[in-house]
């Protein structure tokens, strides 16, 4: 398989899907640190901390590999929402899933009502980072002096803002 492109059909949250988004998440979170009570409480029931929240979730489904990669938006209120629980399978690393499905949650940030997107996440997730500033975020200390503590692993907190667009 061609590791420079890859087509990827990006779908949004059902019931159906959600045991790839605790299995995606998992792995990678796992596979660098430990898995917080935080992490464990969303990542098992979707439904209530995120859709039912007012957030969203999409996956990235590849014809030969199946369900490749997840990433939700998650409602904090007064349209202040975090993207969260981004990942990719580590056996479709390098594939540039995750950036497809990162412009694609972007995307559909900018058409809906949302004043501030932001995310946390840690020094050691480099490439990651370097994704997340490519398209549009910025590191930024008013997110940290808010949302620090929220997981004990983010050392490192951007905003997107959707009215900037890409």
């Amino acid at each position: 398989m061609d590791k420079k492109t890859i087509e990827v059909e990006i779908v949004k949250y059902t019931p159906k899907l959600a045991k790839y988004f605790y299995s995606i998440n998992a792995e990678w979170v796992s596979g660098m640190f430990v898995m917080e009570e935080i992490d464990e409480t969303i990542l098992a029931n979707p439904q209530k901390y995120i859709i039912d929240e007012g957030g969203q979730i999409w996956f990235a489904i590849h014809k030969e590999l199946g369900v490749i990669g997840t990433c939700a938006v998650k409602n904090f209120g007064n349209k202040w929402y975090e993207l969260t629980k981004m990942g990719v399978l580590e056996s479709a690393r390098g594939l540039k899933a995750g950036e497809v499905l990162l412009k694609h949650v972007i995307s559909d940030c900018n058409k809906a009502d949302i004043d501030t997107l932001f995310l946390l996440t840690n020094h050691q997730c480099e490439a990651a980072i370097h994704l997340y500033e490519k398209n549009g975020f910025q590191h930024d200390q008013g997110i940290k002096e808010k949302f620090n503590g929220l997981y004990a692993r983010s050392d490192t907190f951007m905003k997107y803002n959707p009215k900037w667009k890409l």
